[in-house]
């Protein structure tokens, strides 16, 4: 830590802060924000680094009071070869990682409409994917269906109604694709993780002033950014949640999530906007299902079950999802 701090030049105290699962967060005094890149998720940190900043001059050049957080200068690597970054500490700030209040999620939703809308116009040429067909919902049920054939005997039976579930839900991805090929949604440059805690709130108005943890930044459609922040949200238990009858979804949140979206990003196709949340659900299901299949090579778990509970988890929360719609 002492070697990269004085590559970038700087020095203070150490804290580690965040909640991410993938990188690794330390505020240093109060000044800034230091960030350990996972290379092994993100293989090619570069094209995080560009995308940002094709991002960063297409913001200053039109919308230039836009606050986007852009790092403060280019990656620094340490010895094992993981690459840093460094960003500024935004004095008065907060993230949180969970919300039972309407207003934060309508401006949580919002911050990441206007994101999105702001970032109209962009040449998409210059992005490039930083995690390869990351909401892929095509490719992400073929490999299920992967993982499914080569898995083993036991390993079916102990899933088997997960598993019937994931396929008598497989209508989604045929929407899905059905989507994709009529050309309704345009594709745009989005944030593609709109987790609650990738949002930064103001410590005095308390509302949403900006998006970070922003590796993802690339080509999408407005469907994965507002679905998984309806994903994540809408529920007042989390995915790793093993009764399902807590599992339910707060319609006032669910309204709050679609209109503070909308509101920004006025030209998204709204009757797309109720499919959003059922569609990155569904995959989150599958991918779970699909990694505990495997033998849990990918996710993180604690227990051996744990891919198992959060596939049934998100599998509940898709008929509920569903139903909301009807």
């Amino acid at each position: 830590m002492v070697e990269i701090l004085k590559k970038f030049g700087i020095s203070g105290t150490v804290t580690p802060i965040g909640s991410g699962h993938i990188n690794k967060t330390y505020k240093i005094g109060s000044s800034y924000i230091l960030q350990r890149i996972n290379n092994k998720v993100f293989t090619r940190p570069e094209d995080i680094a560009s995308n940002l900043e094709h991002a960063q001059q297409h913001l200053a050049k039109h919308h230039r009071d836009y606050l986007f957080i852009a790092p403060v200068r280019g990656l620094v690597y340490d010895d094992e070869g993981y690459p840093w970054r460094l960003y500024p500490y935004i004095e008065n700030s907060y993230t949180i990682d969970e919300t039972n209040n309407v207003d934060q999620a309508y401006d949580a939703a919002k911050c990441f409409g206007r994101f999105g809308k702001f970032m109209k116009g962009a040449d998409l040429s210059q992005y490039k994917p930083t995690i390869h067909r990351f909401h892929d919902l095509s490719l992400r049920y073929d490999q299920f269906e992967l993982a499914l054939a080569s898995t083993t005997i036991e390993t079916r039976i102990i899933a088997a109604k997960e598993i019937e579930a994931a396929i008598r839900h497989k209508n989604i991805v045929d929407h899905y694709n059905s989507i994709i090929k009529s050309n309704t949604l345009k594709p745009g440059i989005f944030h593609n993780d709109t987790k609650i805690n990738n949002v930064l709130f103001d410590g005095t108005s308390r509302k949403a002033i900006a998006v970070i943890d922003l590796d993802t930044v690339m080509e999408g459609y407005f469907i994965y950014d507002l679905g998984d922040l309806v994903r994540t949200v809408v529920s007042p238990v989390s995915e790793e949640e093993k009764d399902l009858d807590k599992i339910v979804v707060r319609k006032e949140f669910y309204d709050a999530m679609i209109d503070g979206y909308l509101s920004e990003m006025q030209d998204a196709d709204r009757s797309l906007a109720s499919f959003a949340g059922i569609m990155m659900t569904y995959i989150m299901a599958i991918r779970f299902l699909a990694d505990y299949l495997r033998g849990n090579t990918y996710y993180h778990v604690n227990y051996p079950d744990q891919n198992l509970v959060r596939a049934k988890n998100q599998l509940r929360l898709v008929e509920l999802l569903q139903q909301v719609g009807k």
